[in-house]
């Protein structure tokens, strides 16, 4: 079984940001019912600091809470997500703020569904946000696409042993176009501070 690996770190940028920021508070001012005490978000640049951190690991879990302190400030919530294709930070977002059809003021989850995404997108005192992620080419991520569908020997035409690639004889590698392998995965990481 041979894996490739292949890693892409970028920093959120500044339109990102604004992004992320904004789309926060676009949810948290439109939620039912009205909220008396709802902080307004701004971003926090130690917050995605550690959010990076945590993502240069990618482990699809959230951090321990130790690692989760900002100068300053009491504790920091999180949120994470990943996707098998490039999404906006407005759909990562819209993604936990979906929960919201599994959840009821004063009752929690209706359903026994998670909503703890969506709440930690609109906890009131909530007022600072940094974000990062990371971006992945490793192949087969969670077992949906263990090969590329199409023609047999399709990508590897001079080196096809029964409908299969072979080997090269010689190099003992692998003879087919390893970009057609590769299966992106963007992990987005989302921490939200608390007073």
């Amino acid at each position: 079984n041979v894996q490739f690996y292949s890693y892409s770190v970028r920093k959120v940028s500044v339109a990102e940001q604004s992004e992320i920021v904004n789309k926060h508070n676009e949810f948290r001012r439109s939620v039912q019912p009205p909220a008396s005490n709802m902080l307004k978000m701004s971003w926090n640049s130690e917050a995605a600091a550690n959010a990076q951190a945590w993502a240069d690991q990618c482990i699809m879990d959230h951090s321990p809470k130790s690692d989760r302190r900002i100068t300053n400030l009491n504790k920091c919530g999180e949120n994470v997500a990943s996707s098998g294709n490039r999404i906006s930070w407005s759909e990562v977002i819209q993604g936990w703020y979906n929960e919201a059809k599994d959840w009821r003021y004063g009752v929690g989850s209706i359903n026994g569904k998670t909503v703890g995404h969506f709440t930690q997108v609109v906890w009131y005192n909530s007022h600072e946000i940094g974000c990062e992620l990371i971006s992945s080419l490793k192949g087969n991520y969670q077992h949906t696409q263990p090969y590329k569908s199409g023609t047999p020997c399709g990508d590897c035409p001079k080196a096809c042993s029964d409908n299969l690639c072979s080997k090269w004889p010689a190099l003992n590698k692998c003879y087919m176009n390893i970009r057609t392998l590769y299966h992106n995965f963007c992990f987005h990481i989302c921490g939200n501070c608390i007073t």
